[in-house]
């Protein structure tokens, strides 16, 4: 697999970065996973937004000659990788770089950014939009800066290791006694026809497929309230489903052992399901951009 790293193309096994760098020493940095169909890359630019947005949160700043090439680096990547058809995705990371001694503040002179891009073949899970998940609830004990998508994942993936360890796809995250979201996608929850998820806030990543999702809603004329779901009447739902770039629109069936509505996929996650997978074909269909 071949990779990008600080200019330079190379294999993935002989790409190294210095043990001073604060994304290794403090995770100290940010990245973006974007979903590619056939080359085409799906709302880009809603992740160049975020990433610019977290650069600027964590005050990491890039020359405007090398922000502007991440687009053609990274088909540059899916054209190395042989990943211009079919299914892909893009990982992009950008830590504030490499410099001693270890400080808690930020180096001065800054430290020239570490930027690192990755491509690799991507399969939907087509079963389990179809079959839907089982989840269990868990405490988010995660930093209240959620909404910066830094690398630091550890409460993450400490909830993700906890499902699987219990024998379930995912978990749900519990937050002064409300849904916030899962360790790697939004949450959405059905009432009545009507959508409620937790607002965009500090608690949560503005997620790009959540952002799809309320799209959708709008199209089809589906009611949305932005109010966080109440871990007391996450049983009183009809329907409860994840979104995410590489988990799309999944179903849950079950908390904690405990069904949400008739315990499986309801019509409401069906028809959003449906638009989004057009969405992509869309995607799909889309004439590539130059590399």
């Amino acid at each position: 697999m071949k990779v990008y790293l600080n200019g330079t193309f190379l294999e993935h096994t002989e790409a190294k970065v210095s043990v001073a760098d604060r994304g290794f020493l403090f995770g100290d940095g940010v990245y973006e996973v974007t979903r590619v169909v056939n080359g085409n890359f799906f709302r880009e630019q809603d992740h160049l937004d975020r990433l610019d947005a977290g650069l600027a949160d964590l005050q990491i700043r890039l020359s405007s000659d090398l922000r502007n090439s991440i687009p053609g680096i990274s088909r540059e990547i899916l054209q190395q990788n042989n990943l211009l058809e079919g299914e892909a995705s893009v990982y992009l990371q950008i830590t504030r770089g490499a410099v001693w001694p270890r400080t808690h503040t930020f180096p001065e002179p800054a430290a020239e950014p570490t930027v690192y891009i990755s491509a690799s073949s991507f399969t939907p899970h087509t079963k389990l939009h179809e079959s839907g998940v089982d989840t269990i609830k868990v405490p988010d004990v995660r930093w209240a800066r959620c909404n910066i998508k830094t690398v630091n994942l550890l409460p993450n993936i400490l909830a993700k290791q906890r499902a699987q360890d219990e024998g379930v796809n995912s978990a749900i995250m519990i937050r002064d006694g409300v849904v916030t979201e899962s360790p790697n996608a939004n949450i959405f929850g059905v009432k009545n026809g009507t959508l409620y998820t937790f607002p965009e806030s500090n608690y949560i990543l503005s997620g790009i497929t959540r952002k799809t999702v309320i799209d959708i809603a709008e199209k089809l004329n589906i009611s949305i309230k932005f109010i966080p779901i109440s871990e007391h009447k996450l049983y009183e739902l009809d329907e409860l489903f994840f979104s995410g770039t590489t988990t799309d629109i999944q179903p849950i069936n079950r908390v904690d052992g405990k069904p949400i509505g008739a315990g499986k996929p309801g019509p409401v996650v069906r028809a959003i399901q449906a638009e989004y997978h057009q969405m992509l074909r869309s995607a799909e269909s889309k004439p590539k951009k130059a590399v």
